[in-house]
């Protein structure tokens, strides 16, 4: 098989950057190991950033998102007994986020690839990528009991963290940055009423907890829990127990509990490979960089890698301009840590930490009463929240 861009991992990182393509011409191959259903069993982030749903739209997947997501000017921060709402919309002149879960999302970019003939591999197994350094690089995989060779001119990886390909870099040339918090988040969804028209991250003695949702008849919460919890713990009424714990008295009241329907926990972490190139090999999303839930920067930072790549690639097949190619891992790092510069902050303020001195706990307070009485620390937190330019 020969094609201009084989691209490895069918998540929306994936899927939306061979619908970008597609769109100027450029030919492109997606692999992806896990069928589309488990794909779409994923439940991950459902906050955009206006960018990234700029990006949709130009893909021509938005005409769903923009009639069923919802439109969020702010947000809610439960701390010390009281709710403070963070003002998106008069703090950054008029911007939104959109709040949109992941999977749809996802299952809007499958219909757009498969609507225009779009190539996806499912079930792709022992992917393996060869002469990266070279000016003809390929991908091998299984399929079956058959193999496969995919010839190309590039290769993204956004197979995500444990994919094939930042393995596929040196180690001498790789450095990677991360840091592990000593907590999870448990997280439920339940076919329940949000018990808020906006999200409200809690800070409480006990650990935070966050109140999202996905639609109004969709809710997603999540509560802080020791890394050694297994899900096994936690019935759904000592999750609802816990959960009103941690929200203020008029929260709680009107909580709407309800079975649920997806359970998991999620270890947080940080980290960064750098660099996001090596050869013709491109990395993007979770592949290169992981942030913790908190602040909603994860799939967020992946669209700005795919903004990058998208118009550094058609700059070169539709201009034979290759400045963007050249500078993407700088470009894209650049931005990649100021999202995780803010992703530790929201986490570093909101969180229970166990090892906390009480000197350590007092600045978090003093940083959440800092928050509300200055105007412009809520503005670079608004800027921050609803996306950096790309």
């Amino acid at each position: 098989m020969r094609t201009q861009v084989c691209i490895v991992g069918g998540g929306p990182s994936g899927l939306l950057l061979s619908q970008l393509l597609h769109l100027k011409g450029i030919d492109t191959v997606v692999l992806e190991r896990q069928s589309r259903d488990y794909v779409l069993g994923r439940i991950r982030a459902g906050v955009l950033e206006h960018g990234f749903a700029a990006l949709m739209r130009e893909a021509q997947c938005g005409e769903r998102m923009d009639r069923e997501g919802e439109i969020h000017e702010g947000f809610l921060i439960a701390h010390g007994g009281k709710l403070d709402r963070v003002d998106l919309h008069k703090y950054t002149g008029g911007s939104s986020v959109i709040v949109y879960g992941q999977t749809e999302l996802t299952r809007d970019l499958y219909e757009a690839r498969e609507r225009m003939g779009g190539k996806v591999v499912h079930g792709a197994e022992g992917v393996a990528l060869h002469e990266l350094k070279s000016g003809q690089p390929y991908v091998t995989y299984r399929q079956g009991d058959e193999s496969f060779r995919i010839d190309c001119d590039y290769v993204v990886g956004a197979d995500g963290f444990h994919g094939v390909s930042r393995k596929s870099i040196p180690r001498d040339v790789l450095r990677e940055y991360e840091r592990v918090y000593p907590f999870g988040w448990l997280g439920v969804l339940s076919r329940t009423k949000p018990v808020s028209p906006e999200l409200i991250y809690a800070k409480h003695e006990r650990g935070f907890a966050l109140c999202s949702l996905r639609s109004q008849v969709l809710s997603r919460y999540y509560i802080q829990v020791p890394l050694t919890d297994q899900l096994e713990d936690w019935s759904d009424d000592a999750f609802w127990a816990e959960l009103t714990r941690r929200l203020p008295s008029e929260v709680a009241a009107s909580l709407v509990t309800g079975p649920s329907i997806e359970k998991s926990i999620a270890p947080l972490r940080s980290f960064v490979a750098e660099p996001m190139r090596y050869g013709n090999l491109f990395l993007a999303g979770d592949a290169a960089h992981i942030v913790p839930p908190t602040g909603a920067r994860g799939l967020n930072s992946a669209a700005s890698d795919i903004y990058y790549l998208y118009h550094a690639l058609t700059d070169h097949y539709r201009a034979g301009d290759d400045a963007g190619l050249e500078d993407y891992s700088r470009k894209a790092l650049s931005r990649v840590w100021k999202a995780q510069r803010f992703s530790w902050w929201m986490t570093s303020m909101l969180h229970r930490f166990p090892d906390n001195l009480p000197y350590e706990d007092r600045l978090q307070d003093t940083e959440l009463a800092y928050l509300f009485s200055s105007d412009n620390a809520q503005a670079a937190l608004a800027e921050n929240y609803v996306g950096l330019p790309f």
